[in-house]
């Protein structure tokens, strides 16, 4: 049976997901692996964690990227944009996984590895397959998937955690972070808070089981 492997915000933890692909390999040929978001920021080793990510999709053909709030938000620093409020949000830390001091932020794109911005550039929305829908924060009830803004995908909480809609399929999230994943019938939340010392979480499907690695509390 081909599986699912769902993994939920990493911050930085580039340890603890070391850890957790350890426990998932070796992958079946068809097997998935889909990334939540939020790679960057607030821990100590983003660049480290792309690097991990780019190593295991040059090495399985099926692995799904998609962008959290914290990547969007670097993107428009790079761009120039909220620069300020990136650093605010972490953003420091992952500058200093890349030997950037922050008074250099206006050089991210001429410092950052290029095939860190091709990374960061070509990071989805959200994907779909045949049984769930997968996005960092949520969904818009009501608003048909293609025509969902960044303000839900990437930074919705309560309105999309309370919602009881019907989005069609059960959604997949991070974002919000919990002490274990969120069930409910509509939906499941799998940030576990890796980078406040709690665990780093990946959800398996079918069967909704869990897989989970934990290490110290990484100082922010």
């Amino acid at each position: 049976m081909n599986r699912t492997y769902v993994i939920g915000d990493i911050h930085g933890c580039s340890e603890a997901l070391s850890q957790l692909l350890a426990k998932i390999m070796p992958l079946a040929k068809d097997d998935t692996v889909i990334f939540i978001g939020d790679y960057v920021d607030r821990g100590a080793d983003s660049k480290g964690v792309i690097d991990i990510v780019l190593k295991l999709r040059a090495e399985h053909h099926r692995v799904i990227t998609l962008m959290g709030n914290h990547e969007f938000m670097l993107l428009g620093a790079i761009k120039g944009d909220g620069q300020n409020e990136f650093l605010k949000m972490g953003g420091d830390a992952t500058l200093k996984s890349y030997d950037i001091p922050p008074e250099s932020i206006n050089e991210l794109a001429a410092r950052l590895p290029r095939n860190h911005l091709v990374f960061l550039d070509d990071l989805l929305p959200y994907w779909e397959d045949e049984d769930h829908i997968y996005v960092h924060a949520g969904l818009q009830p009501g608003v048909h998937l293609t025509q969902q803004s960044p303000d839900w995908l990437f930074w919705s909480r309560e309105a999309f955690i309370h919602s009881t809609y019907d989005f069609g399929k059960k959604v997949i999230y991070g974002h919000t972070p919990y002490d274990t994943p969120k069930m409910d019938d509509n939906k499941i939340g799998i940030d576990t808070g890796a980078v406040y010392g709690n665990t780093l979480t990946c959800l398996v499907l079918p069967g909704e089981t869990f897989i989970a690695t934990k290490i110290k509390k990484i100082k922010t």
